[in-house]
């Protein structure tokens, strides 16, 4: 069974929207004995660092994370549920669950388009493109050049080895990361039309 780990971050139905449409049994929970007996995981959300934390603890849902990520399961992390794998975030100062490591870091004031010269807002919302670093599984039937679904306004800087793609707004930023069983990306492939569902759809195959 695919888990959906419910933590009050939001962004769930569209997620749940996306496995259905693609034919995959899934169960939106925020139980820590389904994270336990899930056969593969999907941590998403949107929405602070420091509240997404606190809701984790509240519901007893941060070790059973820890320990399926641990014991090998495939885990998927999007946006905040991305960031929220490493050390620590900038977004209020917050500890997070340091399976990965690195800081998340919010974007630098006065960003300019490297072409036009206009300012760029914070947070980044709207689509842009993801170089792929390496070949993977679960972006291997992605087309080059596909772009994807972003809103955010804090990145992580993670050690270089598990850097797997990055994205240009403002600054290059890794958008992407691969490590074993985990995967995690910054954009939400759920809204990111065809690319998106193809990435959500080699996840629920893979077998690391």
């Amino acid at each position: 069974m695919i888990v959906v780990v419910d933590y009050r971050a939001g962004n769930l139905t569209s997620v749940a929207n996306a496995l259905g449409h693609l034919g995959h049994a899934h169960r939106v929970t925020d139980s820590p004995a389904d994270i336990a007996a899930a056969d593969r995981i999907i941590f998403p959300g949107v929405g602070a660092a420091g509240d997404a934390m606190a809701n984790l603890r509240e519901l007893g849902l941060a070790a059973p994370i820890r320990e399926a990520v641990t014991k090998g399961k495939p885990f998927l992390g999007i946006c905040i549920g991305y960031q929220l794998l490493f050390e620590s975030s900038a977004e209020g100062d917050t500890p997070c669950l340091g399976l990965l490591r690195g800081a998340v870091v919010r974007f630098p004031e006065g960003m300019r388009d490297e072409l036009t010269g206009a300012r760029l807002k914070v947070p980044e919302m709207g689509w842009n493109s993801v170089r792929f670093l390496r070949p993977h599984p679960v972006w291997r039937n992605v087309p080059e050049a596909s772009e994807f679904y972003f809103v955010h306004s804090y990145y992580p800087v993670p050690e270089p080895d598990i850097a797997a793609g990055t994205t240009e707004y403002g600054v290059e930023f890794v958008s992407v990361v691969a490590r074993d069983n985990l995967v995690a990306v910054q954009f939400h492939p759920e809204k990111s039309g065809r690319p998106g569902l193809k990435l959500l759809d080699d996840f629920c195959r893979w077998t690391p």
